[in-house]
């Protein structure tokens, strides 16, 4: 059935599907990911239903310890359970997710990634929580979007349930997590039709009862603990082909090409990203800015990250592809790469690609290469750029040698800011941090949601540091149709829709209309939006 289109942001969109899945959600806040609990529990104290026609029960902890261990007990009383959080308090939930894994209780914790504190702490996006999860046993699927978060975060329930293994379902903190878009939503009848009851009444039949006594948790020796531990391959073996299938209904429904990595570029490519989460998004208007100038540049989304499914990456990378570039958003300090890194580089020798060169993931390269926006450090198309172009600037040597290299080009070409302005197809007006911009974020937000209420509009708004945002808006229907957030004389902020790229003889017209109105006052407590322009 048609979506209906709401404006939301990442965490509403992760928090509107997990509730239709969830029999029990055990909590705990930490940023950025308190939103998505606090929607559950203001949807469940207003007696919203889920798909199974039940009221979500939210029970908060004292810690994200306290929660990962109520969402353990509650998966082993045959309830169908939910978490959300991130940064350390995603580490501190790990001794229960090997449990939760081993023992194969479907749940989904859904996360906002977050940097993990080090030499100081920094609670904006990357993928240092999430990255520390690898080894526990739980499924990892990644969306690059808020509307990929709603489409996606089914797959993570509904595969967790079939497959009988637990996902950890993440997005970029802040960067999508806090960011509003005005997003087509699931219906929650289209999310109980893809359900299969089956599994979930067969998930509750095993849960632990008295009447029918079951040994869980038990301790075993060396002499069956190592055959034990492998018995668990065949899940994970078979675990890609339910997620597989799941993404199938999705896309039937939707129209879309969701896969466990997507390819999107020339078809030719010899230059290749391979990227996960918000960057994603940035390097798709890079390889359209290159391609329509003569490149052949290409990016590998990936979806499902773990389990890891060699054959479907080989599937979608060009076989034209001589340059590949892994871009990790963690550090692991004293490895040979970084994780994405690691995994494609086995993954192309393995398949005896021993000819594509391959660069990312060592200690010893610039940020921009390897560790792509660690700390929520900003991705610019600028440097999106030369990421590709790097590609032509290394010599055909290991990477280790290829990161100095790396270092030197930056160096050399710098940011690239004339790309950035003709390549961006919304300008971004960017407040000083001066404390105006945080009390302007309220009438942002408000001015967000009135724009999306018209049917032709669509504004996104995203939070930069503690006192940036930003608002872009497009016309429906035409990606040239672009606006600026402006500030007018006496604090004034208004929104100049344009009718194509900066520097096009009718910018600053909407099909022949003027559209620069103001929006509202700073100090003010109401919001004027003058639409007269867009009857």
């Amino acid at each position: 059935m048609p979506r209906a289109k709401q404006t939301m942001d990442g965490n509403t969109a992760a928090a509107h599907v997990a509730y239709a899945y969830t029999d029990v959600a055990a909590i705990y806040p930490i940023t950025p990911s308190s939103p998505m609990a606090d929607s559950v529990d203001q949807w469940s104290a207003a007696g919203q239903k889920n798909i199974f026609g039940n009221q979500v029960k939210v029970v908060e902890m004292e810690s994200e310890a306290g929660a990962a261990g109520a969402v353990h007990g509650s998966l082993g009383a045959g309830a169908v359970t939910t978490t959300f959080t991130a940064s350390q308090g995603l580490l501190l939930m790990i001794p229960n997710m090997y449990k939760i894994a081993a023992e194969q209780l479907p749940c989904v914790f859904d996360v906002s990634a977050r940097t993990v504190a080090t030499q100081s702490l920094n609670i904006f996006g990357d993928h240092s929580d999430v990255m520390a999860c690898r080894q526990t046993g739980f499924a990892m699927l990644v969306e690059s979007s808020v509307q990929e978060v709603m489409d996606l975060s089914p797959v993570a329930h509904l595969a967790a349930i079939e497959g009988k293994v637990p996902f950890l379902n993440f997005f970029d903190g802040f960067r999508t997590s806090h960011e509003y878009q005005k997003i087509e939503k699931w219906d929650y009848a289209d999310l109980k039709e893809m359900c299969n009851m089956e599994a979930v009444e067969e998930f509750r039949k095993k849960a632990l009862n008295p009447e029918n006594p079951k040994m869980r948790g038990s301790h075993e020796n060396g002499d069956v603990f190592f055959q034990h531990r492998e018995a668990c391959n065949s899940v994970y073996n078979a675990l890609p082909a339910v997620v597989e299938k799941y993404m199938a209904k999705i896309n039937a429904k939707l129209g879309t090409n969701y896969d466990l990595f997507n390819y999107y570029g020339a078809a030719d490519a010899d230059r290749v990203i391979v990227a996960m989460g918000s960057i994603c998004d940035v390097a798709d208007e890079v390889i359209d800015y290159l391609n329509a100038r003569g490149e052949k540049v290409g990016i590998i989304k990936v979806r499902l990250y773990r389990p890891w499914v060699s054959s479907a990456l080989l599937k979608v990378l060009p076989k034209t592809a001589k340059k590949v570039a892994v871009l990790d958003r963690t550090k692991e300090p004293g490895s040979l790469g970084e994780p994405l890194y690691l995994d494609v580089a086995a993954t192309l020798r393995e398949a005896g690609k021993n000819d594509v060169i391959l660069t990312g993931g060592t200690a010893q390269q610039l940020q921009e290469v390897d560790d792509t926006g660690m700390g929520q450090d900003v991705i610019r198309p600028g440097s999106g750029k030369q990421l590709l172009v790097l590609g032509e600037e290394l010599c055909a040597q290991d990477a280790c040698t290829g990161g100095r290299q790396a270092e030197l080009f930056f160096q050399k070409t710098g940011q690239q800011r004339g790309v950035q302005v003709e390549l961006l197809r919304s300008r971004q007006a960017q407040l000083d941090a001066d404390g105006i911009a945080l009390r302007r974020v309220g009438h942002l937000r408000d001015m967000l949601f009135e724009l999306n209420d018209l049917v032709s509009l669509f504004a996104v708004l995203f939070h930069r540091g503690a006192f940036q945002c930003v608002v872009l808006v497009q016309h429906c229907g035409s990606l040239s149709r672009v606006g600026d957030l402006v500030a007018g004389p006496g604090n004034a902020v208004g929104l100049h829709l344009h009718g194509g790229h900066p520097g096009d003889d009718d910018a600053g017209r909407h099909d022949g209309v003027e559209c620069r109105f103001p929006l509202c006052k700073v100090r003010g407590f109401r919001l004027g939006l003058d639409i007269h322009a867009l009857a």
